[in-house]
């Protein structure tokens, strides 16, 4: 066949003609297609699925359900700022319902660690907090061979010592949270984060001014990390229920100062 004759041969591969009106019609039905199967758009993708369901209650409500996990809790642990009238305290505390154990510190002082078993209340650090605590201005060559020591054990701290029942609430869970987990002013859900790499809803006070509670959406919903309304410090809370052990020191390790320990605020 020559090349004229080729071209003189009608199409007939059953195609549609490229540009003609049965090429369109075709194109705008394999657009309409597309169109269906993708469904117009992605699909919404909840924000509670795979949660413990908390996001979707009331401010309030959530707030609640975070207390009362909290107070059914045998253990916790406990870091960050507190400020105080006095003084702000920065605390890493591992608590449970019959002590604690971990280290406080005051703004611009040095840094103790605290140990409480049962009743038995214990403070160890090192020379330079016990040279703070008992003199105000220059030490005597006395006073620093005493804290010399006393560097590094545990001292126990009687009941009757003006600082027990201050330094024992640093130990003591309940106290601890029932005066951290407070909120002021009207509640209402904030944004959705993560804390520690769990998601977490917050629980807004008075539009944050009040307070800021992340509880969590995984498990238990627990609270997971509090900013203090009025810039009172900014707390996380982790290792919920994770046993740990508490035991009173060795009796070589331990040493009876007398009865004033008093804490010096700085």
């Amino acid at each position: 066949m020559t090349a004229s004759a080729r071209r003189r041969t009608p199409h007939r591969t059953g195609l549609p003609r490229r540009g003609g009106p049965a090429f369109r019609a075709a194109l705008l039905g394999l657009l309409v297609l597309a169109g269906a199967v993708t469904g117009c758009g992605a699909p919404e993708v909840d924000p509670d699925e795979g949660t413990n369901g908390v996001g979707k209650l009331a401010a309030k409500t959530i707030e609640q359900r975070a207390r009362k996990a909290a107070e059914s809790a045998q253990a916790v642990r406990l870091s960050g700022s507190v400020a105080g009238q006095d003084s702000t305290y920065r605390l890493d505390m591992r608590l449970k319902s019959d002590g604690g154990v971990g280290e406080v510190s005051t703004k611009g002082g040095p840094r103790f660690e605290l140990l409480r078993v049962a009743e038995e209340l214990f403070l160890k650090a090192d020379a330079d907090f016990w040279v703070h605590q008992d003199k105000d201005g220059e030490p005597s060559a006395s006073d620093k061979e005493a804290a010399r020591k006393l560097e590094g054990k545990y001292v126990r701290v009687p009941p009757d010592d003006p600082s027990y029942k201050q330094l024992s609430g640093f130990t003591d869970m309940k106290v601890l949270l029932d005066g951290l987990l407070s909120l002021e002013g009207r509640r209402e859900t904030g944004e959705r984060r993560e804390v520690g790499g769990v998601r977490t809803i917050q629980v807004l006070a008075g539009g944050g001014r009040g307070g800021k509670l992340d509880v969590s959406l995984v498990g238990t919903p627990y609270p997971l990390r509090l900013e203090r309304g009025g810039d009172a410090g900014v707390v996380e809370m982790a290792e919920w229920n994770k046993a740990f052990a508490l035991r009173v020191p060795k009796k070589e390790q331990i040493v009876d100062h007398g009865s004033q320990t008093t804490l010096n605020q700085g």
